[in-house]
């Protein structure tokens, strides 16, 4: 059974840091990217910061600057981490893993951890 297991989130204070990790556990295969999205209440989900396989990235342009993606392949893990956190920035953050295993591809999702950002 596959699990994404996301931790770190929480209430900080604006300009603060949080770390996000999100390790998967049950994925026998080669993780292609790796991923966080947010969703914001009445807002649709958007791409946090993805990245590949080869460690290539990619961010939200609201986030450049203040936001480092990484991963650690051998522990399946990924991280994100925040500085300089702003009240915009409050949402539910879900990893995702994208592969493949034998069987075929694999699009795999964390439960999300809620990040608020207020004084």
């Amino acid at each position: 059974q596959v699990q994404l297991v996301e931790s770190g989130g929480g209430l900080v204070q604006p300009g603060g840091s949080l770390r996000l990790s999100c390790a998967a556990s049950g994925i026998f295969g080669s993780i292609n990217n790796m991923g966080w999205y947010r969703q914001a209440p009445g807002k649709q989900r958007e791409l946090v910061a993805r990245i590949t396989s080869g460690g290539s990235t990619n961010y939200a342009d609201s986030v450049k600057g203040r936001f480092t993606i990484s991963r650690d392949n051998a522990k399946k893990t990924v991280y994100l981490q925040m500085n300089s956190l702003k009240p915009e920035d409050t949402a539910v953050y879900s990893c995702n893993m994208v592969g493949w295993t034998f069987q075929g591809p694999f699009d795999y999702w964390g439960q999300g951890t809620q990040v608020t950002v207020s004084s």
